[in-house]
């Protein structure tokens, strides 16, 4: 026989299990949406990679090539995105704007003029680019996960990081242009790419 009290309680459990897995349910669909990266496509199943160990995470090519770790060298589009860096790269170091306007996107182009840019390079020599991963963004677009060291005068350094060798990690995007060729995008705004003194 069961007391009038165990039977209240059971009445009662149902319920409350039913508001806790709602709210659980809940919760997680909205902590989901709130952490999503707002490029991201909500269909994307791709996670977010802490960094390469040290044991995956290759090496450099040689002087002046564009590195890449096994990672990014599986993804079916890092011949081009080795390519684009190459040049990007090439570019800056031989502070040549041409080369630099034909691998990045027309509005990253737009934001600066020829002579501003040739400024902003004029003593920077990049090297140790190694691309670390590569993954499918939005549309045509690609994150590409770069790391490399950037040395140039102290005037010329950053004004939030006045170095003279800095060691950057960032996320270049890429897209596909009217062209169908690979190039890189402004990169985000927001607070700077992660960076530390050579």
């Amino acid at each position: 026989m069961t007391t009038p009290a165990s039977g209240s309680r059971q009445r009662w459990l149902v319920p409350v299990v039913v508001v806790v897995l709602s709210v659980t349910v809940g919760g997680g669909l909205l902590a989901r949406e709130l952490y999503r990266r707002p490029d991201q496509p909500v269909d994307d199943t791709s996670v977010a990679v802490p960094p390469p160990s040290p044991a995956s995470s290759g090496a450099p090519g040689a002087a002046g090539e564009v590195g890449m770790t096994d990672d990014a060298r599986a993804h079916p589009q890092a011949d081009a995105v080795r390519r684009v860096l190459q040049k990007y790269f090439e570019a800056i170091n031989t502070r040549q704007y041409p080369l630099w306007i034909d691998v990045v996107t027309d509005e990253r182009a737009a934001a600066q003029s020829q002579s501003d840019w040739k400024k902003g390079v004029r003593t920077t020599k990049d090297s140790d680019a190694l691309v670390y991963r590569i993954e499918r963004s939005s549309g045509n677009s690609l994150r590409v996960l770069v790391g490399f060291t950037s040395r140039q005068a102290i005037e010329d350094a950053p004004v939030f990081f006045r170095e003279p060798c800095i060691k950057w990690r960032l996320v270049m995007p890429m897209v596909v242009g009217d062209d169908k060729a690979l190039r890189v995008a402004a990169i985000d705004g927001g607070p700077p790419p992660e960076h530390e003194k050579c």
